[in-house]
């Protein structure tokens, strides 16, 4: 990916200065909101090692499939709890845009995150139903 294309994660910043020091090893995630970019733009990738290394390791999946590549479209962060650098433990709720055999979906989680030796780790999340995102605003998650 060339250095000043703006990264994946939405942050507006250039790949180079955002998300690449963290997938390429360089930096460590200083936030949880970070490491939560960072992973979307793991999956942008289907970068399975960058994800299986930033996930807890009490609650890591030995084996990730990353099933048949989808296009990744967008990431909007709704909400951050705790999560910060003198934290040890933080929440980050967001939606991903993605697009599959033509058609758009998104994928709304809040996402637990959790400090281990010093370092931020993705420890599990829960995902809303697709259908709660579309159709009647007042019915929606």
């Amino acid at each position: 990916m060339p250095e000043s294309t703006a990264c994946p994660c939405g942050s507006g910043t250039p790949y180079a200065d955002c998300c690449g020091p963290l997938l390429d090893g360089t930096t460590l995630p200083k936030t949880a909101e970070a490491l939560m970019r960072s992973r979307y733009t793991a999956y942008t990738r289907m970068d399975a090692a960058y994800l299986t290394a930033t996930w807890h390791p009490t609650t890591r999946r030995k084996e990730l499939d990353l099933g048949d590549p989808v296009q990744w479209i967008g990431l909007k962060i709704l909400h951050t709890e705790a999560g910060r650098p003198a934290d040890n433990k933080g929440k980050v709720e967001f939606i991903a845009r993605y697009k599959e055999g033509g058609r758009a979906h998104r994928l709304r989680e809040l996402s637990r995150f959790q400090r281990h030796d010093g370092r931020w780790y993705y420890l599990d999340g829960r995902m809303e139903d697709e259908d709660s995102l579309t159709g009647d605003p007042d019915k929606r998650g």
